[in-house]
């Protein structure tokens, strides 16, 4: 009978011990995470995340989705330095110098990158410089590029020499060419031959910036804004589009949806936004619901230099308050990040490019369109100055509605929108 007991409390020792150490071995690490996806974007960043957590029982991803914009940046501040913030969150890569002077981020090091299978040289030169400090220290991982494109309907193009005989968009190569293509648009029947946002900061800035790049120029270096002849070289940037205005190529004033219908509804032969349109344009074409054929190119250098405004998705860690993070949690957050970069085809879907290079190289994206189309304009990829006023959501977007804004309508001089946006600006970093 002892035998027996002793045999049976064994058997329940060794059972006990096999499921506590079965256990232990299936315990989870739950990763916080912070986004601003919407639209397209969110159903893509969802679907990836549920396929993260599928794959990856020892390591489950608790995704919250906030506005975009300000009230997701003010946030994550506040939440960052009580420690209350997430474990990892999107972030913009024109947004990492507000941040650096914020003190918010945690810095991304070369043990980190090797923990998630990446190395610096995986990316986009552009991109790493955009998500490094001056001294060249990582603090983001760049997800994507994306820029703003140039959309166009070949209805208002057929029997002309700007498409060729697949149908595909060519010779634009200057301003003058534009403006033809434009004129020509106009002659054909577009009302509106060229929507853009131009009652919105994001979509004037974004021209204008293109613009201004385009001309070697800058709006902030060593702390002084549009210094040198960089004011004249706005002011002909602002020149460009009042003249659109003036010959009635542009809307005179379209929030963000409203220049989206005017293309859609075929109203517009051409227009200026983002990569994030392009879903849009899919499910449109799919759906029968379109009415024209379409193409998009990267924008092109109508000026002096190969210069496209853009910007980057990125993953970024956030301080802990006073606290650091656990170091199996920074192992497993550093596995989510490298899991999405090299999941990103998914990600390009909804339009943008893979700022990692292995994904951006792949014959699955080279043959991914328009994507591939574009997918040049990371090499000429111009992010926002490094600088604490600028980037998205910053006080250059609001002079961009402010000022840059009235002076395409025609309520400005473009010299005297250029003066007051650098005063306006400038009194901000003094």
């Amino acid at each position: 009978m002892k035998l027996v007991k002793s045999i049976v409390l064994k058997s329940i020792v060794l059972a006990t011990t096999t499921f506590a150490t079965a256990g232990s071995a299936m315990a989870q690490t739950e990763v916080v995470w912070w986004d601003f996806f919407v639209g397209g974007d969110g159903q893509r960043m969802k679907a990836l995340i549920s396929q993260f957590n599928d794959e990856h029982p020892d390591i489950q991803i608790n995704a919250t989705s906030s506005e975009w914009g300000v009230p997701f940046y003010t946030r994550v501040r506040t939440a960052a330095a009580v420690g209350q913030g997430p474990d990892i969150m999107s972030y913009h890569l024109s947004r990492v110098p507000l941040a650096l002077s914020e003190g918010i981020l945690t810095p991304i090091t070369d043990s980190d990158l090797e923990q998630a299978g990446l190395a610096r040289d995986d990316f986009f030169q552009r991109s790493i410089e955009a998500a490094s400090n001056d001294e060249g220290d990582l603090y983001a991982v760049p997800f994507d590029i994306h820029s703003i494109v140039l959309y166009y309907n070949k209805s208002y193009l057929d029997g002309s020499d700007y498409l060729d005989e697949e149908g595909n968009l060519v010779g634009i190569e200057n301003l003058d060419d534009l403006n033809a293509a434009l004129a020509l648009a106009q002659d054909n029947g577009s009302k509106t031959p060229l929507s853009y946002q131009t009652s919105g900061p994001g979509g004037i800035w974004r021209i204008f910036h293109t613009l201004l790049s385009q001309q070697g120029g800058t709006l902030i270096e060593n702390g002084e804004v549009l210094p040198g002849d960089n004011l004249d070289k706005a002011a002909r940037a602002i020149a460009i589009m009042q003249d659109w205005g003036d010959k009635n190529y542009q809307p005179e004033h379209a929030e963000y949806e409203a220049s989206v219908a005017l293309f859609t509804s075929g109203r517009s032969a051409f227009f200026i936004n983002g990569v994030w349109e392009v879903p849009t344009l899919v499910d449109m074409e799919e759906a029968g619901t379109l009415g024209f054929e379409w193409g998009a190119v990267a924008v092109p250098t109508l000026l002096e230099e190969d210069a496209i405004w853009a910007d980057s998705h990125a993953f970024a860690v956030p301080i802990q308050g006073d606290e650091e993070m656990a170091p199996e949690k920074r192992e497993a957050v550093m596995t989510v990040i490298g899991w999405m970069e090299k999941h990103a085809l998914d990600w390009a879907a909804a339009g943008h490019i893979p700022a990692y290079l292995p994904v951006a190289e792949s014959e699955a994206f080279t043959q991914m369109e328009p994507n591939a189309t574009y997918a040049s304009l990371a090499d000429n990829a111009v992010y926002d100055a490094r600088s604490d006023i600028a980037g998205v959501a910053s006080p250059v977007y609001d002079a961009a509605l402010n000022v840059i804004a009235p002076a395409i309508h025609g309520f400005l001089e473009p010299e005297q929108a250029a003066e007051h946006m650098r005063q306006e600006l400038q009194a901000l970093i003094n």
